[in-house]
């Protein structure tokens, strides 16, 4: 165990330089930029020990891997993250833990959420998932809306009961025109996120990027950024 947070202090100290120079390149205070961990396929005593290192904010993609570790990892002062394709029977689980659900995609997952959020008692704040590779109003591969579908979704959110619109994320996309495209891709995604904010204010958050382009995304002005191999390693099975 000693080995191992040794690892991930070193890693997350390599991280936190790159976002560094990443928000000093932009001339951005870095204190503009959080730092997500996305903990998916490690175990409940990383969270712990990332916790320990300081870190405030983790993701998950599965409902039936991040539910245990959530509960395993409960009097940890964490903010938890949904960050996959979330579908309505996973909800209920869900709004157990999660404090942001960064993939709203569809008004019936809107009211799935809305309707757990104030049976517990609980605010969840939401995340629009914008697909640049879904044309106008289309749904991406990876899940998402197209850029012509975010206002009509983001007034659902911001009106219904127990959720609350925190603003917009998106993946960086393997087709389409923004392949290959991440800097491109994510200033696309800052332009949507400036029209969202004339009518939705405090809806000023903005995930993009990941351990390979953080820096780009720090670059278009993201204001979290979800890294995990860079600092947990290379998940098994995943090269």
């Amino acid at each position: 165990m000693t080995d191992r947070i040794g690892e991930l202090a070193a890693n997350l100290a390599r991280v936190e330089e790159r976002i560094a120079a990443a928000c000093a390149a932009a001339r951005r205070p870095r204190e503009e930029v959080t730092l997500i961990v996305v903990t998916k396929t490690y175990p409940a005593s990383d969270v712990r020990m990332l916790a320990e290192l300081g870190v405030r904010h983790v993701a998950e993609n599965r409902d039936q891997d991040a539910a245990p570790k959530a509960a395993a990892c409960a009097d940890l002062p964490l903010n938890w993250h949904f960050v996959g394709q979330l579908q309505t029977n996973k909800v209920r689980s869900v709004v157990g833990y999660a404090n942001v659900v960064q993939s709203v995609d569809r008004s019936r997952l809107v009211t799935a959420l809305s309707k757990e959020a104030e049976r517990t008692g609980r605010e969840v704040g939401c995340l629009i998932q914008v697909a640049l590779d879904a044309g106008e109003v289309g749904r991406g591969e990876r899940g998402g809306v197209g850029p012509g579908g975010i206002e009509e979704l983001a007034a659902l959110v911001a009106g219904a009961p127990g959720l609350r619109l925190d603003g917009l994320m998106t993946v960086a996309p393997l087709t389409g025109e923004y392949a290959g495209c991440q800097q491109a891709a994510f200033e696309r995604l800052m332009d949507l996120s400036t029209d969202l904010r004339r009518a939705h204010p405090a809806a000023n958050m903005v995930s993009a990027g990941m351990s390979a382009d953080l820096e780009q995304a720090v670059a278009a002005g993201a204001t979290h950024v979800r890294v995990g191999t860079a600092v947990l390693g290379v998940r098994a099975g995943l090269g």
